[in-house]
């Protein structure tokens, strides 16, 4: 990156070179592949129904319930055969230039490590089963599988003009925290904050609070975000096709100029462009969300 380009000073790891790569994935014990395995049993409980249909056949696909912490080595073998995709094992959080290096070859980063039965409900940092379980899934579907690698190689275009807030928004409401309207009044989510976590896979799609409004980039790529808490506002695709279409068929280079270095709509907005699938109450955000102990309705 040019020196002009700021990148976030994360430390880097002194076992690890410039790809930010595990020499080889953890060897799990018994108790951690226990906690994988509640932590399965429990999503799957609640994803019938509220889950993409690519999701669910993609956990299948790649039968990620055969019991404890996945094989990375056996999982990247059976995702390759399906869409070119290989899941690859890292620290921590990796830098952004890095991130969108693998996604750009096609390589998954996931976290080495695994939650704690004291953080079995929420862990800040994303752990293994939020990265193959969120997100694994999904990379079996071709057009999503394009769509993520095509993300990548926009990566480095937003950094040179210093745009990653713009693009990581795009990435936190569609890869993260995406839903897809399979058909008229049927909207289920596809975005791996959603599906690994019991609470937002129900809020996200069947609560009255959140607004959920059908995707449009620009719009998107100018709205900020929640990172500790249900979102107060969900948008929506068509179809895979159609996000595939809306971003890698977008000049992002005049999209860049355009856009201010901070973001122009709040999370909660609802604006005149916006075709508007729920208008959502707000009520749990108004209430003050989860510090305050608002039911998610």
């Amino acid at each position: 990156m040019p020196d002009d380009v700021f990148t976030a000073p994360l430390k880097k790891p002194e076992h690890v070179g410039d790809d930010w790569l595990e020499p080889k994935q953890t060897i799990y014990d018994s108790e951690d592949d226990a906690i994988w395995d509640d932590l399965f049993k429990r999503q799957m409980e609640m994803l019938p129904g509220r889950a993409a249909t690519a999701f669910m056949e993609g956990t299948e696909k790649l039968d990620l319930g055969r019991g404890g912490v996945p094989e990375f080595g056996k999982l990247s073998e059976e995702l390759d055969k399906l869409t070119g995709w290989s899941v690859v094992p890292v620290p921590m959080l990796i830098p952004d230039h890095v991130f969108f290096w693998h996604l750009a070859n096609r390589r998954f980063p996931a976290g080495n490590f695994i939650r704690t039965r004291e953080t079995f409900d929420y862990i800040q940092e994303p752990d293994v089963f939020h990265d193959v379980f969120g997100h694994v899934p999904m990379l079996t579907d071709p057009v999503y599988a394009d769509y993520m690698q095509e993300y990548g190689k926009a990566g480095w275009k937003a950094m040179r003009y210093n745009r990653l807030k713009a693009l990581g928004s795009l990435y936190w409401y569609t890869v993260e925290f995406g839903l897809i309207e399979e058909k008229p009044g049927d909207v289920r989510a596809y975005g791996a904050g959603i599906l690994s976590g019991p609470t937002e896979v129900v809020y996200s799609v069947e609560a009255e609070s959140p607004n959920r409004i059908m995707l449009n980039v620009d719009r998107v790529m100018r709205t900020d975000y929640v990172i500790s808490d249900l979102q107060p506002t969900y948008f929506v695709i068509s179809s895979f096709e159609d996000l595939y279409r809306q971003t890698v068929e977008r000049d992002f280079d005049k999209l860049y100029k355009s856009l201010g270095p901070g973001f122009t709509y709040a999370n909660t907005a609802v604006i005149d462009v916006d075709y508007v699938v729920n208008r959502g109450s707000l009520e749990y955000t108004l209430r003050g969300g989860r510090g305050s102990g608002a039911k998610p309705v």
